[in-house]
């Protein structure tokens, strides 16, 4: 009786502690699908938004057919399609690739002076020193100017990534207020995600966004939680063209061009 008590008791301790660290490391990143398999043209959804958004208010990611860029803020989806205007698409909607987690910030600064986004990214490298970890971010303000890109909606058979990024349509915003949200992900997650920073953009008034390739920020508020968990990578299920994608090369060069260019 008493070595049943004590292993009770021992189990009942270490289901807290486990509760204990769940808690505090919140419910982690879930993906679907990787970043090689896009660069590929692996772009038919395969999982709805409605679902994507069980596991989190916060992420980025694209639609179905690569229609547009996926910001999800405060639990709200929303699509830069390559006419640059801004849609709410519907739940029943899907995705290829995306990023989310329960945001739920652990650091806050003000950013009081104007900065260009290497400086917006050398702060929140401050802020979270931590290489080795995810930290997913938000930044409100008031931006002078930024270039977005939103890649155009693709038909069967898919082009590869860098392909489409070649004709893609670039805007530049100015003189306008609104949200950067992202993530800066560790190097070990090359051909999974996309190593280092990966930022959309969203006005306030919806006038435009996308992902973003430069900033100039006036001032503007920085919160950052760094999250410790990874918890979900879903794969295509039944996906002949992601079953067929060649994912042995190393693409980083396809993706630092679609990324940066």
């Amino acid at each position: 009786m008493i070595r049943k008590f004590t292993f009770v008791a021992i189990a009942l301790a270490l289901a807290f502690l486990f509760s204990g660290c769940n808690s505090q490391n919140g419910n982690g990143i879930t993906q679907v699908a990787t970043i090689d398999a896009l660069l590929t043209g692996v772009y038919d959804g395969h999982m709805s938004l409605e679902t994507l958004r069980s596991y989190g208010d916060f992420g980025i990611g694209t639609f179905e057919g690569l229609d547009g860029e996926m910001i999800l803020l405060n639990g709200t989806f929303y699509k830069v399609r390559s006419d640059g205007k801004v849609y709410l698409p519907p739940l029943s909607e899907r995705t290829p690739f995306a990023s989310v987690t329960k945001f739920v910030p652990d650091h806050k600064k003000s950013l009081l002076e104007p900065i260009d986004m290497k400086e917006l990214e050398a702060a929140i490298d401050n802020l979270a020193p931590e290489q080795n970890r995810f930290v997913a971010f938000i930044v409100h303000g008031a931006f002078r100017h930024v270039k977005t890109r939103n890649v155009p909606a693709q038909k069967k058979p898919y082009p590869p990534l860098s392909e489409v990024a070649k004709t893609q349509p670039v805007f530049t915003l100015s003189n306008v207020r609104g949200t950067l949200i992202g993530f800066r992900s560790p190097a070990f997650v090359q051909g999974i995600n996309v190593p280092g920073y990966h930022i959309h953009f969203l006005a306030d008034d919806l006038s435009g966004g996308g992902h973003v390739l430069e900033l100039e920020m006036s001032w503007g508020v920085l919160e950052a939680d760094t999250v410790h968990q990874w918890l979900h990578l879903y794969l295509p299920s039944g996906s002949a063209s992601f079953d067929a994608a060649d994912l042995t090369r190393d693409r980083s060069s396809e993706l630092n061009a679609v990324e940066k260019q």
